[in-house]
């Protein structure tokens, strides 16, 4: 016997009790105290020191039935009668860390097999059940400690970095378990969990009734016993949307168009700059304590990592196939989204430079484009990963947005939230409480001002020698998140503000009395001239002090094209107070060692004609005229404007004369057709279609079968469906119960494996006017 985190878990037969337990698991609508879930693998107690709420933890085989998982379940107390299905929370983990609970448990210093949710007994007593799982790779899931790495239960439980056919699945797959158990409502759930755990979230809200099977197909979400499945609700917190952006970013995102993917409108924008100190501690904390696996092009984290490391020029087949695997299959963001999300409420922070807040605005923007009426919701605050400092009143006021939102979604207590952006400011000194809230409907009229800085002068952004670059100066190491004295890792942390070398300078005059309050991106645009392409910039905000200290406001890294070009380039947003006699002053530097890793082939960059946009909450006319309406947004061509963008009303966010740009992004829609033969075994109907047309197909399809009485039809088999345009896509759409019962008394025909079912199939496809109308034979198989 193995034991670890107040578990026990048997060496011998493991598997093969697994596979027994699973195929014991039955679907009541309500039933008796649960004494266990997954069929009896994870055994459920009583927790009389947290409200009497019962606590299932153990280990059970995820949707290959090969690969175990660690999981946590938690259900509301006993009430001595019959209960469930409940309302289903799923809890996830970050980076590092393992399964949530009501304890942590760690067997050694460093080394944690389970962590501490305080929130797990307060949602157990709202009558939620609550899920938690260590990921694949880590913990008691196959990570390094696992006294089963090396067993056949690990051979596939390697980190996969969250792939959506992987790790999201493996969510998807346990939680539908539990609602055939009559433990979850399978239309009643919601997801939550910080960094990691905030990938999980969003990806699992942008699949939203689908799942992803391992060669990229999206199929319907359902349970092993054939339930639809669907999350009713998500709460994100630090969020990654684009995780090659978050690691590597090009500069190209843009918080006011509708779509900002890596390489842009025309495919072929850069490879960006390496996040080197984070990356970096990424990676070395998952070599300390995860699973990682290097034979497979799909997973290799440590390839991926050395090339990255190696630097310029990025532009061999290797690196363009790494950015497309993660794009393609770690990024909520390129999720076929011809359906839209679930209701989402999106957490980010001003300071984290992990996963900044233009992480979730590109898929805000986007969602708000193609659907206007889908719930989602900001909350934006001094609350994420180094350098936030995480203020116990923001967390407060998080938590209970986020009790409102899974309330109303899960339960359907209280008034629907609308659509919103709410924003609380970065305030120092540390004790100091932070500004607002601030709401507004959209992200855009959350500034109704804008102060600018113009600069026809050029300058030139010196490269020096690779040992110049490899030196971090003493604001790279104070401002950097991991890297340098432990004070850098707070955004209130000053340095002299000295004059750097072989930087572009430009300074604000001191904010006059009463200041201004940055509340949005500061934005560059400027004409500049790179000899090659295989240069940087790292451009940095800062508030210097009357007395001569410095403050990192804002902070992002560009790779601009070889020779001349207009450049339009935002840092990540912010909410700060620039208070009088402060002045904002941007860098333009080469590299902004550790946090960007310097470029191997760095030339000479010469910026002209900048201006600098600041959006603030200052109404146009204020502060003696300092504050102007804002400028019309320079939008790149490919790009398109965001629909918030293209008239505000006097006063509003973002507003001023509508600057001339392409008319608002238009959601192209295609159309499926039925391209072969209807075929069922005894769990589902697949039928083969073929999304033609300019945009995604999406829609419902059902096949109908004469009822055995003679009188009326049966449905036979009904589920959704979504293909990107131009492809093809087998539709696996679950059997109706009374469906099951056809086909499988016609299986059991004796000497008749096969048989044909008279159909009419139903497809209410989006794209088309009226629903398509087959009558088609449904040929019977005796497979699954």
């Amino acid at each position: 016997m193995v034991r670890g985190s107040g578990l026990t878990l048997p060496r011998r037969g493991f598997v093969a009790a697994l596979v027994v337990a699973v195929a014991l698991v039955v679907a009541p609508s309500a039933q008796a105290a649960f004494t266990s879930v997954y069929g009896g693998a994870a055994h459920c107690t009583v927790e009389p020191s947290h409200g009497n709420i019962r606590a299932c933890s153990g280990f059970t085989l995820t949707w290959d039935h090969a690969t175990k998982i660690d999981v946590n379940v938690f259900l509301p107390p006993e009430t001595g009668g019959t209960e469930g299905p409940y309302p289903l929370i799923g809890d996830f983990h970050g980076w590092g860390g393992s399964k949530l609970g009501l304890t942590t448990v760690e067997p050694a210093e460093g080394l944690t097999f389970q962590q501490k949710d305080p929130r797990i007994q307060h949602w157990a007593e709202e009558g939620y059940a609550v899920f938690s799982m260590s990921d694949r790779g880590w913990g008691l899931s196959c990570g390094k400690f696992d006294p089963q790495i090396a067993e056949p239960v690990c051979a596939q439980g390697y980190n996969h970095l969250m792939d959506d056919r992987y790790e999201v699945r493996d969510a998807q797959y346990l939680i539908s378990v539990l609602a055939d158990e009559g433990v979850a409502q399978p239309m009643k759930i919601g997801v939550t969990g910080a960094s990691y755990g905030g990938g999980i979230s969003v990806a699992l809200a942008a699949l939203r009734n689908r799942e992803m099977l391992p060669n990229g197909e999206l199929v319907p979400w359902t349970s092993p016993e054939g339930e639809e499945m669907e999350i009713a609700a998500a709460a994100p917190q630090w969020a990654w949307t684009d995780i090659a952006y978050a690691l590597a970013p090009n500069g190209r995102n843009l918080d006011y168009v509708t779509e900002s993917s890596y390489r842009g409108p025309s495919g072929k924008a850069p490879v960006g700059v390496m996040k080197l100190s984070y990356t970096e501690a990424l990676y070395q904390s998952g070599l300390a304590l995860s699973n990682y696996n290097e034979s497979n092009p799909e997973a290799d984290i440590p390839g991926w990592r050395l090339r990255l490391l190696a630097g310029e020029p990025y532009s061999d087949p290797g690196v363009n196939a790494m950015i497309k695997q993660l794009t393609a299959y770690h990024s909520a963001f390129y999720i076929n989204h011809a359906e839209a999300p679930s209701p989402m409420l999106l957490q980010s922070g001003w300071n984290d430079d992990l996963f900044p807040v233009d992480e979730v605005l590109r898929l805000y923007q986007r969602t708000r484009a193609q659907y206007p009426s889908d719930p989602i919701s900001l909350f934006l605050a001094d609350y994420g990963h180094s350098r936030s400092q995480n203020k116990a009143a923001d967390v407060g006021r998080f938590n209970e947005r986020l009790e409102a939102w899974f309330a109303h979604y899960l339960k359907g207590e209280g008034a629907s939230p609308s659509s919103s952006v709410e924003a609380l400011t970065t305030t120092c000194p540390n004790s100091a409480a932070s500004e607002g809230p601030y709401t507004a409907g959209n992200w855009s009229s959350l500034a109704p001002g804008e102060v600018r800085l113009q600069s026809n002068q050029p300058q030139t952004i010196e490269h020096g020698t690779v040992a110049e670059e490899e030196v971090p100066t003493l604001s790279g190491k104070f401002f950097d998140p991991i890297i340098g004295p432990k004070v850098g890792k707070n955004v209130c942390s000053s340095v002299p503000a000295e004059a750097q070398p072989r930087v572009a300078n430009y300074s604000l005059a001191p904010a006059p009395a009463g200041g201004f309050t940055l509340m949005g991106s500061p934005t560059i645009v400027a004409k500049v001239q790179s000899p090659t392409p295989n240069s940087e910039i790292a451009a940095r905000l800062v508030d210097v002090a009357p007395e001569g200290t410095e403050t990192l406001i804002a902070r992002g890294l560009y790779r601009p094209t070889g020779g001349s070009q207009e450049m339009v380039f935002q840092l990540h947003p912010q909410g700060y107070h620039f208070a009088a006699g402060h002045v904002a002053k941007l860098e333009l530097l080469p590299s902004d060692m550790p946090y960007g890793r310097f470029s191997n082939l760095q030339a000479n960059v010469t910026v002209s004609s900048l201006e600098l946009r600041l959006p603030v909450m200052e109404q146009p006319g204020s502060l003696g005229g300092l504050v102007q309406t804002p400028a019309p947004k320079v939008v790149p061509a490919g790009y398109q404007l965001a629909a918030e963008y293209q008239e505000k009303p006097s006063g509003g966010g973002g507003g001023g004369t509508p600057p001339t740009t392409p008319p608002p992004a238009t959601i192209k829609i295609g159309a499926a057709g039925l391209t072969g033969k209807l075929t069922a075994n005894s769990k589902a109907l697949m039928v083969p279609l073929r999304c033609t047309g300019e945009g995604a197909c999406s829609g419902q399809v059902s096949v109908t079968v004469k009822a055995s009485s003679g009188k009326g039809r049966t449905t036979l088999a009904k589920g959704k469906y979504s293909i990107a345009s131009g492809a093809n896509l087998t539709a696996r759409v679950p059997l109706t119960k009374a469906g099951a019962k056809i086909v499988q008394g016609r299986l059991e025909i004796k000497g008749k494996r096969s048989k044909t079912l008279s159909g009419v199939l139903q497809l209410n496809d989006a794209g088309r006017p009226t629903t398509l109308t087959l009558n088609r034979p449904v040929h019977l198989t005796g497979g699954k």
